[in-house]
């Protein structure tokens, strides 16, 4: 998903795990509060690329990262208001530093991706975070991944050349900063796998959301063009959707399944492909269509096979798919 993230799941800026017990229990009923969350999330991340991308013709996507951070880091806060000040408490203060450097890069690539590119392939291509995933846990946490998830890898980058098609007319190089998202993301994933072995998930949310602010604001410089009145209330909401969304996926993590859910967080790309196409007047081209089916499809079976080996061992593990898309 895109950074911005959560998925984006996507992911995606993000998404965010479920505590595995060492015991294999019967899988419970689905809670519909779970589903209510991860649609909500799945919305808020949908709205927020939407707004970035309308005000991205009056700011640089990079200031809009910046104003993203600022504002979703003051709705972030509110958390306190449940937890106080021991939700900020962390061993691992350099490690969120890392983890949230790279982060900002999936951040700012996505948001570049969200103005130059069809809304559609832009949150298309964030799904592809999940391959990544994989490929970095048997780079960096030397897990064991068996021919039936290599299949699906492989199948989810040939819908990625389907939606990008190098060499084609249709090819824009804007695509590949997307990916460069997705891979960040799909890095900063790995880093939650450990993460979340100390830290509760709103300490995460929270403190990743406050790094954001002073990790984001170089690039911003850079570009910086004082927002116009109008442009305000954009911003404020940009963060307002941007912290919600990483909520409710945060939230609907802990009460089921990612690989459950993880279909309901694919509704983003139902509703961005309609919104772009009311707003904008984009029209999702069968090429994206397709390859966003072979991404989606391989990722929901990443997961599915995620879930199912974390079930069979006694970690905390966060989802191939719990990084929001924006």
């Amino acid at each position: 998903m895109l950074g911005c993230t959560p998925r984006a799941p996507s992911l995606p800026i993000s998404r965010v795990t479920s505590a595995v017990s060492t015991n294999k229990v019967a899988p419970a009923p689905l809670p519909l509060r779970a589903i209510a969350m991860m649609i909500a999330s799945a919305c808020c991340f949908g709205l927020m690329a939407v707004v970035i991308r309308i005000v991205s013709a009056h700011l640089h996507a990079f200031e809009i990262a910046f104003f993203r951070s600022l504002f979703g880091a003051l709705f972030a806060l509110l958390l306190l208001t449940r937890g106080g000040l021991r939700m900020l408490r962390t061993d691992r203060l350099g490690f969120y530093v890392l983890r949230c450097a790279i982060g900002t890069l999936s951040m700012l690539a996505s948001f570049w991706a969200i103005a130059h590119l069809p809304l559609a392939q832009a949150i298309a291509l964030s799904y592809s975070s999940p391959l990544f995933v994989t490929i970095g846990a048997v780079l960096f946490l030397g897990e064991v991944v068996r021919l039936r998830r290599w299949s699906a890898v492989v199948a989810g980058f040939i819908g990625v050349l389907v939606i990008v098609r190098p060499g084609a007319d249709g090819f824009a190089p804007a695509s590949l900063v997307a990916l460069f998202a997705a891979a960040m993301t799909g890095t900063v994933t790995i880093s939650i796998k450990f993460l979340s072995r100390s830290d509760p998930a709103d300490t995460i949310v929270l403190l990743t959301t406050l790094l954001w602010v002073p990790l984001s604001l170089p690039a911003a410089l850079f570009v910086w063009h004082w927002p116009q009145a109008s442009v305000w209330p954009w911003l404020v909401l940009t963060g307002a959707l941007g912290t919600g969304g990483q909520y409710f996926w945060t939230h609907a993590l802990k009460i089921a399944d990612a690989s459950t859910l993880a279909p309901f967080s694919y509704l983003q790309l139902i509703l961005v492909a309609v919104l772009a196409w009311l707003l904008f007047g984009e029209t999702l081209d069968r090429y994206t269509a397709i390859g966003a089916a072979i991404v989606i499809g391989a990722s929901l079976y990443i997961a599915h096979r995620e879930t199912r080996r974390a079930r069979e061992q006694p970690l905390q593990i966060a989802s191939a798919a719990s990084e929001p898309s924006v």
